[in-house]
């Protein structure tokens, strides 16, 4: 059929040989249409017809090949052993011609940086979350980063990584944002610059806040440890738990092996629980049971692995205190060792089992600088952040050399002000350069400086921050050295470091003293008590 208003269109291509005929009521063929092939289908009514407008075929396209495609002119060459060039600026695939925008990092002052992969975790200033670098290498122990001098990277250039042999592409980013591919140790790229950690509130009023950008002094370690001995029991059931304990302890005589090895292989999470198990199951009281079946150091031994890590510090701190004299050594080991959060528990704990504060009883029971310091450890309220700002750490350094080895007379409450309130990344920092800049290092410094309780509690603070492992190493082998055992001592330690870091803790052990741990506790002690040690030493080394 034909539209009326259309004029017929002209310059189709002829009918073909062998074609089909023109059906009536066809479109007619159109200017620049195909023409019909052989053995083609012919025209249906009602079809579209090809219209005018079509793409012409353009100069320079690909010519039909026999069989293949040819090379095209502007493609790029196959390259002799390895990948290709990167693509020219501006080209398709090369990126703009004026390179990608910045990503906010061009104008830091701060160095480039190394990588060394060592023996501890050394975490610098404004360098990556160590946690990155630990994803990156999972299996090696520690990462060190050194100030690499030579300046930041040149502008509008953001580390990359590549390969040696080839040119490292600039992937985009962000304006003010971390690179999308941060430049990663032992590919054979250029240092970037690091941006700086913006001031940020002070975690406690009367510690300035740190800065970013400032070149770091040292390396600060942060170890990522062993860890601890005991861990949980696999498939692990309450209620057949209280089953073997109540077993051992019924009838005539005590099954003490059987309780060393179910306690022993349990976790603090596990053995927790007992006490309501038992009390649910035989309607008796599990501590009151043992207390009456055991005795000795085993019997205090058995008991303190049923509390709480919070209610064991609480109730090893109320002994410290209460009575005659007083263990100072035991106050700052807790109080210097534990975290904020432990410290805010045990505060929590103390109070309610003791009807009173842990500061009020430390205040009644100590004086002077020594009670100040033990106040103020037990707030909690050490800056836990793992930054270190190097100028601050300088300043501290400064202001602790003013305040002891350049003055007449010593000014305790610098000191305290630092070492309680500074954290513990920052101090290694200011340790480092204290010995850097007056030559002498810090706990020679307060051995010279102070004398009893606040010498003893100065030193102790300073050893646990620069290595906690080695100092609870010096304190067991101080328990067990010479005549007679402080076992009070000795038991703390060991079930509260089972499962924290009593691995690094045999190690400087054997490192330091030349003996391993398990051998001083064999030679030290005997009986249940010895074993049930043993067995939360975990094996020698």
């Amino acid at each position: 059929m034909s539209y009326p208003g259309y004029p017929s269109q002209m310059g189709g291509y002829p009918p073909q040989p062998g074609a089909y005929p023109p059906q009536p009521g066809a479109y007619p063929p159109q200017a620049g249409g195909y023409p019909p092939q052989p053995g083609a289908y012919p025209p249906q009514p009602g079809a579209y017809p090809p219209q005018p407008g079509a793409y012409p075929p353009q100069a320079g396209g690909y010519p039909p090949q026999p069989g293949a495609y040819p090379p095209q002119a502007g493609g790029y060459p196959s390259q002799p052993g390895g990948y290709p060039a990167a693509p020219p600026p501006g080209s398709w695939g090369g990126g703009p011609t004026g390179g990608y925008p910045s990503i906010g990092m061009s104008q830091l002052a701060n160095p480039g940086y190394m990588v060394s992969l060592e023996n501890h975790w050394s975490c610098l200033p404004d360098t990556p979350d160590p946690f990155l670098w630990w994803n990156i290498f999972p299996n090696v122990q520690s990462c060190v980063f050194y100030p690499q001098p030579g300046g930041p990277m040149p502008p509008n250039q953001g580390p990359a990584m590549g390969y040696s042999s080839q040119p490292t592409p600039q992937m985009p980013g962000y304006p003010n944002a971390p690179s999308p591919n941060p430049s990663m140790p032992g590919y054979g790229m250029a240092p970037g610059p690091m941006p700086g950690y913006p001031s940020a509130p002070s975690a406690s009023p009367s510690m300035p806040a740190y800065g970013g950008g400032a070149m770091p002094v040292a390396p600060v370690t942060v170890r990522k440890g062993l860890g601890g001995t005991i861990t949980d029991f696999p498939g692990a059931d309450p209620l057949k738990d209280v089953e073997v304990l109540r077993k051992a302890m019924k009838g005539f005589g005590t099954d003490e092996q059987a309780i060393i090895n179910l306690l022993g292989s349990r976790s603090n999470k596990q053995r927790v629980p007992l006490l309501r198990a038992y009390k649910t199951s035989y309607g008796k009281d599990l501590v009151k049971d043992l207390h009456s079946e055991l005795s000795g150091d085993f019997r205090k031994l058995v008991l303190a692995t049923l509390k709480t890590p919070a209610e064991f510090d609480a109730s090893e701190l109320h002994s410290a205190i209460k009575g005659a004299g007083t263990d100072e050594a035991c106050l700052i080991e807790i109080l210097s060792s534990r975290s904020n959060a432990e410290i805010k528990e045990i505060n929590r704990i103390y109070k309610q089992e003791y009807k009173k504060s842990l500061e009020d009883s430390i205040s009644g029971d100590t004086s002077g600088h020594f009670r100040r310091l033990l106040i103020a450890l037990a707030q909690g309220n050490r800056d836990e952040r793992e930054t270190v700002d190097a100028s601050l750490a300088a300043q501290d350094a400064q202001a602790l050399y003013a305040a002891g080895e350049n003055k007449l007379g010593t000014d305790e409450s610098k000191f305290n002000a630092i070492l309680c309130a500074r954290s513990k990344p920052h101090l290694r920092a200011v340790f480092h350069e204290y010995q850097r800049m007056c030559g002498r290092d810090i706990e020679k410094s307060i051995s010279r400086e102070m004398s009893g309780d606040l010498e003893s509690g100065m030193l102790a603070v300073v050893k646990c921050i620069k290595n906690t492992p080695a100092y609870f190493a010096e304190r067991l082998y101080k328990a067990m050295k010479g005549a007679g055992t402080k076992d009070t001592t000795l038991i703390r330690i060991m079930v509260s470091r089972s499962e924290v870091d009593l691995m690094d803790i045999r190690k400087e052990f054997v490192k330091n003293y030349g003996k391993s741990l398990y051998t001083a506790i064999s030679g030290d002690t005997s009986g249940d008590y010895k074993k049930l040690l043993l067995k939360f030493c975990g094996g020698s080394d």
